[in-house]
């Protein structure tokens, strides 16, 4: 769209008007110089029968200073800044048992690490705002990515993970240690940790409960997700069994993680209440709506002022050329 930034300037343009008319009431010359050897160059030209310059030439290089002055630009269409909500790290399990198929997907069983990259990634792609940041964890915990706003990439690298690339236990202690310390090195009040997992800590050099301590202190609030079905038939030696492919998952303290630092625990049985949970995260940590907005603007002064250029550099070149 285009427009002036000082609209209010063109109130000078009968300027010249008012000057002629003083001229010819008073006898006194322009005394604006641009003006009066533009004048001049008229006159010359007049008395010389040759070709005429146009009245109006002085006018139109006053009119182009003046449209100059105003700031023509050119305004482009709204972009959207990202408007920082809150810090939020996904730290997800990747031990041997997210192996396991007990997850159903539109009628097919996956295992539970792919149940979670097929939820996990409808919710990163909603959290327009947020800073985001992925950390693996077995046998240690690993960053993937620090927190940021490029989702894309989060996003990629969630894809990427594979199961044993960090080993086959579970360090959850270590997995929240880690995002502590990665949440120390920025200032924000709204830091969040997502935590998947489908065990017990079985590895890693910090305690739980240890890195809980660190994270109470740090503020940082923990939303613990258990992962993984309560039933799944196995065939046996006596035939097909009903087992309990969660026995190994540590809910006590999932809960007593996300109960200690403001957050809740959440049960993710299927891949429905999997999704539902993601859901209902959407709720307990809104995403921040007021957005920041601009118009990129690009100046388009230089025209007129190439205009005024061409119309004085004119002037000089008849002025010079009657002169002889």
């Amino acid at each position: 769209m285009f427009e002036f930034a000082l609209p209010w300037l063109f109130v000078l343009l009968p300027v010249p008007w008012l000057l002629r008319a003083r001229q010819s009431v008073a006898g006194q010359p322009l005394f604006f110089p641009p003006l009066a050897r533009l004048a001049a160059t008229e006159q010359n030209s007049a008395q010389h029968q040759r070709w005429r310059m146009p009245a109006l030439l002085p006018l139109l290089f006053w009119a182009c200073l003046v449209t100059a002055a105003a700031g023509p630009r050119w305004l482009g269409e709204p972009v959207t800044l990202p408007q920082q909500g809150r810090d939020m790290m996904l730290a997800v399990d990747l031990s041997g048992s997210m192996n396991i198929n007990d997850m159903v997907i539109e009628g097919q069983s996956y295992n539970r690490l792919d149940a979670v990259k097929h939820v996990l990634s409808q919710f990163i792609d909603k959290r327009q705002g947020d800073r985001l940041g992925l950390i693996l964890f077995a046998d240690a915990a690993y960053q993937q990515t620090p927190l940021t706003f490029d989702r894309t990439t989060v996003q990629k690298m969630l894809d990427d993970a594979v199961l044993g690339l960090v080993g086959q236990r579970t360090a959850i202690g270590e997995a929240i240690g880690l995002t502590v310390k990665r949440f120390n090195t920025y200032q924000s009040s709204n830091k969040v940790l997502i935590l998947l997992s489908d065990g017990a800590n079985t590895a890693g050099n910090i305690q739980p409960r240890e890195a809980l301590a660190l994270a109470t202190a740090a503020g940082v609030k923990i939303y613990a997700v258990g992962v993984g079905a309560e039933q799944m038939v196995q065939q046996g030696i006596f035939g097909p069994q009903v087992v309990n492919p969660s026995a190994d998952l540590d809910e006590k303290l999932l809960t007593e993680l996300a109960s200690e630092t403001g957050g809740r625990y959440f049960r993710a049985r299927n891949l429905q209440e999997l999704s539902e949970i993601y859901q209902l995260l959407d709720q307990l940590e809104p995403i921040e709506r007021d957005q920041l907005n601009y118009r990129p603007q690009q100046s388009l002064l230089h025209w007129p002022l190439a205009g005024a250029l061409v119309l004085l550099g004119l002037a000089f070149w008849r002025r010079s050329r009657y002169a002889r």
